[in-house]
């Protein structure tokens, strides 16, 4: 269909291109006088998107190599500070972190979830100080996270059955571990009827798919907020959205209204849910929790607690399996320790020196969130020696900055050694190891991943040598990534269990 163009249609075109520079230029005189980090060349319209890349952190690490560690990019409209040292990484974690600390409204959880999800995206404040507080004593403590260890032990005694069975026989790792990780998360949050015929487990898994879908997906409105939502709408994304939304709401809320229900026998272990339904019925003066709080917290449970958790399991043993000298010490040292009982334990995996270090040593490697989640500042602070305006969105690439020479010598290799002696942890101190980020807005499930993933790890060495499949060396493993909500292995990890009992 053809345009008339007439003269008023014209003038208006001409009104919005001349607005449109009026606003830049007087957005540079306002911050002229002031140091802007370096930025590289953009494009019209879309700024710096087109050099983002399918894996981002690689994309931003190669600027960084180029431009310096503090880079001001334009993402479609949105002004995005990218930092990729330790050094500027603790001037936005700690020196500026009441500065920095208000989460980006997007792009993440919040455009799926709206409301769900105060505690991890709400803005800094008195609110959200409290809902921190009360997710962290609650629920991700070290002693609630102590009282998940029946969920824990259960499914990897499972697992190891599993693998017994199929000894010398490869078996694609990718899917033990996640159905692992999502058993764990799964009777945490639900009980012990999670993964029975009692619980409606395909339907979940439909909604939640689909929402880690949406999660992963580009959408305009987070790039380009004043036209984003529009192009959404008529992309369908919008509505797709909305009906991932009402698919877990609807899940959620029925199963919240089960454990309102009088008439429901007392479980033999409090799950998530019972912790969450407890604090519903316990209202505080200063805030109001809600169902919206019950079903946001078992959103993130799942969304950020699954993937995370197999995927860092996962990159240990791709690691281990490339570097024989490591995996045969670590298997020394849980073997030697644990002995002849049958079972590694909680109480084991704390002596585990080496053990820990091989976690380390993956964390920096393969951080399983490599930019976390975007910051946004509040005001105007400097960073670096350089000026950063309020609204900006901040990315810390976290595995740029486990690679980077300046804090670690051979960056690239993985080797558990370069730990010992010293007291680097993950736990938001170090600013060179920040798997889990730092400051007010550290990741609050740390404990309870860390211990999913150790504990996991042990037994999967304890009773197993592991070998290749046959006609496949060491040098043929790809450690390629693969982008989206986690930083993931690109083609599946299939290895061969031999059962160590079996050779004793």
């Amino acid at each position: 269909m053809l345009i008339s163009w007439s003269p008023s249609l014209f003038f208006l075109l001409f009104l919005l291109i001349l607005s449109m520079l009026l606003l830049k230029n007087k957005k540079k005189r306002g911050r002229m006088g002031f140091k802007l980090p370096p930025s590289p060349p953009k494009l019209p319209i879309i700024g710096n998107l087109h050099q983002m890349g399918n894996l981002p952190h690689q994309s931003l690490q190669n600027l960084s190599k180029k431009h310096g560690p503090i880079l001001l990019l334009r993402l479609g409209s949105i002004e995005t500070l990218v930092v990729s040292s330790a050094e500027a990484a603790k001037d936005v974690l700690k020196t500026h972190d009441l500065d920095c600390c208000s989460r980006s409204p997007s792009p993440g959880p919040k455009r799926l979830s709206y409301n769900y999800l105060d505690v991890i995206f709400s803005p800094y404040g008195d609110y959200w100080k409290e809902m921190k507080a009360l997710f962290i004593s609650e629920l991700v403590s070290m002693k609630r996270v102590k009282s998940f260890a029946y969920a824990r032990e259960a499914e990897v005694d499972k697992l190891i059955n599993t693998l017994s069975q199929n000894s010398h026989t490869p078996v694609n790792l990718n899917e033990k571990l996640y159905g692992l990780v999502d058993g764990i998360i799964g009777t945490v949050a639900f009980g012990k009827i999670y993964g029975t015929n009692q619980f409606k487990s395909e339907e979940f898994y439909n909604v939640l798919n689909e929402a880690m879908e949406m999660l992963a997906s580009f959408a305009a409105e987070d790039f380009f907020p004043s036209v984003g939502r529009l192009v959404d709408v008529l992309t369908g994304l919008k509505a797709r959205r909305e009906k991932s939304f009402r698919g877990l709401d609807a899940f959620f809320e029925s199963v919240v209204e089960q454990h309102l229900d009088p008439t429901r026998p007392k479980p033999e272990h409090e799950n998530l849910v019972d912790v969450l339904i407890k604090l519903l019925k316990k209202q505080s003066a200063s805030f109001s929790f809600t169902k919206d709080h019950v079903k946001g917290i078992l959103l993130d449970t799942f969304l950020g607690g699954i993937n995370t958790s197999s995927v860092t399991i996962l990159w240990a043993m791709s690691e281990l399996i490339k570097n024989p000298r490591a995996m045969k010490k670590v298997q020394i040292e849980i073997r030697s320790s644990v002995g002849k009982k049958g079972k590694v334990e909680a109480e084991d995996v704390a002596k585990l020196k080496y053990l820990k270090m091989v976690v380390k040593e993956t964390f920096r490697l393969h951080p399983p969130a490599p930019l976390l989640v975007p910051h946004e500042a509040v005001q105007q602070c400097r960073i670096g020696g350089f000026d950063v305006f309020p609204k900006t969105r901040i990315f810390v690439n976290v595995w740029a900055i486990g690679r980077d020479p300046n804090s670690w010598e051979n960056p690239n290799e993985f080797y558990p050694e370069r730990f010992e002696g010293n007291d680097i942890d993950f736990k938001g101190s170090n600013y060179e190891l920040l798997p889990f980020g730092a400051g007010r807005r550290i990741c609050p499930g740390l404990a309870m991943g860390t211990t999913n993933v150790e504990y996991a790890l042990a037994n999967l060495l304890y009773w197993f040598d592991w070998e290749l499949p046959r006609g496949m060396r060491r040098e043929d493993i790809s450690m390629e990534e693969e982008g989206g909500l986690v930083c993931q292995r690109k083609t599946p990890l299939c290895l061969v269990p031999v059962s160590h009992c079996l050779q004793d």
